[in-house]
């Protein structure tokens, strides 16, 4: 249901006022259901193991297994599916663990509210505190300041009303309610006699009609369907990565076939080895390691910073974020404004008149029945303190949302009978009681406007002086006339303690920020100017509506700041800047927020966001601080660039492998190594990569956003996987030159042996060779490498060597090895250095 107008509701205003009975509100309950937004289905530990298997390099892997097993490989199908198994149990539970931290949070919305219910006999309503859930279309409700708005309401009565609509409609400041109706306008969010579920009462008091409760408030409307957000950017990477890799695949099984069975009469015994061919271009551990650098990424980045990720690949998204959309209320501003100066009405700096504006907020709070206190009266007494000690108290108008504005009378120290007026208030207004002259009250809203223009919130100051009997009657709003305009008192919004720094550090990693907000125009540019952020030329949301798809393409590459923001607007923008090729992600709280946290590769909100946001994010902060976002993002490109590093190492090695075994199935009449040695060199090569979990890479893995990019792979896996290919036919060369003395060995041990310690020495070289970013090799890695070259050394030796067809080396063989070992890692560290000098940036962005 619309709440726009209450001409929809089924319930009438009329005869409502005095509240429902218990059995009247049990019906409607009945009717209508729980007051309670509604919550996205839990998931299960099977349905997310399920979703967590979804994704493309697992989807090869169970393809594998399946070809093993049907040509009876068990062992490898197996293992093979056992990988898998353990890469989606990682996944699954990583993302489990951060649901149930999630599930313990608040929801932003009032646990009770305070109801007029009429006893079943008859009489005066009385006043109840009940469950929010427990409330019904028809309800009468009251609301004082603090409280935040249950349900959807209509004011019956209201007294100096403001509330907060920042989580629905991103504005800063607070908004003025009445009784009046008023015409439609932003959905409704503007009409002074509505108030919405997830608004909070700034000042004053009211006694509201319940118009929508539950799935029916707008509110709520933000878990309505929106458009998915498509594949993220992790997605896009592996599912560009896989299909290269399945290309391959396909096409080399049946060239080892075809070309076995023509030039050696070798035909279906060659199956085995085809499948060994793709097992062996196959990242096995991939998913394992995937899974374990994004699960230690995002629980060191909760324990360090209380940042959650809820979806773990949405931490390698904040890695290759290079665009970051935000709104400016909250994030790079606080929501309370300061005091920047108080001016006369020429322009000229006046302390007096802070003084008396000052005085004014002090003795309305004092003298007010019901005291209302707001967020412009907090920033007065926080510039000048209590009230000047020349006056004394006598009475207070509060804030008039008809009038808009507040009135306090003080009596000067030393001059009995002599009262004096200072009234504070919107411009206009104040404006309209002080200037009768045309050519006066013209200039002074021109000074008014001018400073709004310049993002300053402006509150005008004057004041009278009444002579008054010692027993005079009540003030009241009448008395407020013949007054002398005093000046202005300008605010703007407090920055946020870390905003200018995290700004800079976003700045730093490569990051580029837009502001998306529903404030003004030049509230939003003035609070980028003062952060040191370039604000540009200011864009308003409602000119996005009117561009095409190439039009507002080239607005967002050249804006910084849209203003006047609809959530269909944000929403649109973040879509043009992913259709340009950006990875985004978008930093919002509210309600309104919601399509656009959907619409980015990574959605970002902080705990204390309404239900709806949080419920839509991807990662949650604990605090709404956006130095807590330059922290997630470098934490992403560690993770990130750990993955990057795992599949630049073992792709080009396994390409470099593969390549060698087809060119040694043409040349050699048997087989150049055996589907289980494979297998085994597979897994020891891929065990010892788990170890970049732990790694951290160089400052160049974090300069700049980390982007898994196929085509920036694979053209780096044919360089080094060439170097890989060429360092086995030089081991194949080595093996045929060697002399061979009486006890020498069966040649295919031989070859299967020195084969089989070459690739897992040249692996351990790589894994050290091939890290992104440059740095210091950690102690895990450098162990782990050790580990590898020793299981090389070691294994043909051990009690697995004969099962697997290995055997020790004779001593001969160890030093052509060698050589070609260490050729190989000189090519390799000039190569790399050629590419990282030639690209002008780290090796890791691939």
């Amino acid at each position: 249901m619309s709440v726009g107008s209450d001409l929809r509701t089924p319930y009438r205003l009329a005869g409502l006022a005095r509240g429902l009975t218990d059995s009247e509100a049990e019906a409607r309950l009945a009717e209508v259901g729980e007051n309670v937004v509604p919550a996205a289905r839990p998931i299960g530990p099977a349905a997310r193991f399920v979703r967590s298997a979804r994704d493309p390099f697992t989807a090869v892997l169970l393809c594998l297994g399946l070809v093993c097993a049907a040509v009876t490989a068990w062992g490898t199908a197996a293992v093979i599916l056992s990988l898998v198994a353990v890469g989606c149990v990682l996944r699954a539970s990583g993302e489990h663990q951060a649901e149930r931290f999630l599930n313990g949070l608040g929801e932003l919305v009032a646990a009770t509210a305070t109801v007029l219910r009429r006893p079943p006999g008859g009489g005066p309503p009385l006043t109840r505190e009940i469950p929010v859930a427990e409330l019904v279309p028809g309800d009468v409700i009251r609301l004082g300041p603090g409280d935040l708005v249950p349900a959807d309401v209509r004011l019956l009565r209201a007294t100096g009303l403001t509330v907060h609509q920042a989580p629905l409609t991103g504005e800063s400041a607070p908004v003025a309610k009445d009784v009046r109706p008023g015409t439609a306008d932003r959905g409704g969010f503007e009409r002074p006699e509505l108030c919405f579920q997830g608004s909070a009462v700034a000042s004053g008091s009211a006694t509201a009609l319940v118009l929508a409760t539950g799935a029916r408030t707008r509110f709520a409307g933000a878990h309505e369907a929106v458009a998915p957000r498509g594949r993220n950017a992790f997605d896009r990477s592996l599912h560009g990565i896989s299909w290269a890799l399945i290309r391959f695949m396909l096409l080399a099984p049946p060239l080892v076939l075809v070309v076995s069975g023509a030039l050696r009469g070798r035909g279906p015994e060659t199956l085995p080895f085809a499948v060994a061919v793709a097992v062996g271009l196959t990242p096995e551990m991939l998913p394992v390691v995937i899974a374990a650098c994004l699960a230690r990424g995002a629980s060191g980045l909760a324990r360090a910073h209380g940042v959650v990720v809820r979806r773990l690949p949405a931490l390698h998204d904040l890695g290759a974020v290079d665009v970051l959309c935000l709104d400016k209320t909250g994030t790079l501003t606080r929501d309370r404004p300061v005091v920047e100066r108080s001016t006369d009405a020429d322009g000229r700096d006046d302390p007096e008149v802070l003084t008396l504006a000052a005085m004014a907020a002090w003795w309305t709070l004092q003298l007010a029945d019901p005291p209302t206190p707001d967020a412009l009266d907090e920033a007065l007494l926080t510039a000048t303190g209590p009230a000047d000690e020349r006056y004394d108290g006598v009475a207070a108008l509060p804030f008039d949302p008809v009038g808009r504005t507040a009135t306090a009378v003080v009596r000067v120290r030393g001059m009995p009978g002599t009262h004096l007026l200072v009234v504070k208030g919107a411009v206009a207004d104040v404006v309209e009681r002080c200037a009768p002259d045309p050519a006066a009250r013209a200039r002074l809203l021109a000074h008014a406007d001018e400073q709004a223009a310049s993002g300053l919130r402006l509150l005008a100051v004057a004041t009278a002086e009444r002579e008054r009997p010692a027993r005079a009657r009540a003030w009241t709003p009448a008395d407020v006339r013949g007054l002398t305009f005093r000046g202005f008192v300008a605010l703007r919004d407090d920055l946020a303690p870390t905003a200018a720094e995290a700004l800079r550090d976003l700045t730093a990693l490569g990051v580029d920020v837009k502001i998306l907000t529903g404030d003004r125009p030049g509230t939003a540019a003035r609070a980028c100017h003062d952060l040191g952020l370039d604000s540009g030329e200011v864009a308003d949301g409602d000119t996005v509506v009117g561009l095409g798809d190439a039009e507002l393409a080239d607005l967002v590459r050249r804006t910084t700041v849209f203003a006047g923001c609809a959530p269909a607007h944000k929403a649109r923008i973040v879509a043009a800047l992913r259709a340009a090729g950006h990875t985004v992600g978008f930093l919002g709280d509210g309600a309104n927020d919601v399509p656009a946290l959907l619409a980015a590769d990574v959605g970002i909100a902080p705990r204390a966001a309404v239900g709806a946001a949080r419920g839509s994010a991807d990662v949650v902060l604990g605090e709404k601080d956006l130095a807590a976002v330059a922290h997630a993002v470098t934490a992403g490109r560690h993770s990130s660039g750990n993955i990057a590093t795992y599949l630049r190492v073992t792709l080009s090695s396994n390409l470099g492998n593969v390549a060698a075994m087809l060119a040694a199935g043409l040349l050699l009449p048997f087989l150049p190594m055996l589907p289980a040695q494979v297998l085994a060199q597979n897994l020891c090569f891929d065990t010892a990569q788990l170890a970049y979990a732990h790694d951290r890479p160089g400052p160049g893995a974090l300069a700049r956003p980390t982007v898994l990019r196929p085509r920036d792979l694979l053209r780096l896996l044919g360089g080094f996987g060439a170097l890989n290919a060429v360092a086995d036919l030089a081991t194949f060369a080595v093996l045929a030159l060697v002399p061979r003395g009486p006890g020498a060995l069966d040649d295919r041990t031989v070859f299967h042996s020195a084969w089989f310690t070459e690739n897992l020495l040249t692996q351990a070289v790589a894994m050290l060779l091939l890290r992104g970013g440059g740095g210091r090799v950690t102690g895990a890695v450098g162990r782990a490498a050790a580990g590898l070259a020793a299981a090389g050394l070691l294994l043909p030796l051990s009690p697995l060597g004969p099962p697997l067809g290995l055997a020790g080396l004779p001593g001969p063989y160890y030093a052509p090895v060698a050589v070609v070992l260490g050729l190989y890692g000189g090519a390799l560290a000039v190569a790399r250095r050629w590419r990282s000098s030639a690209r002008g940036a780290p090796v890791s962005r691939s």
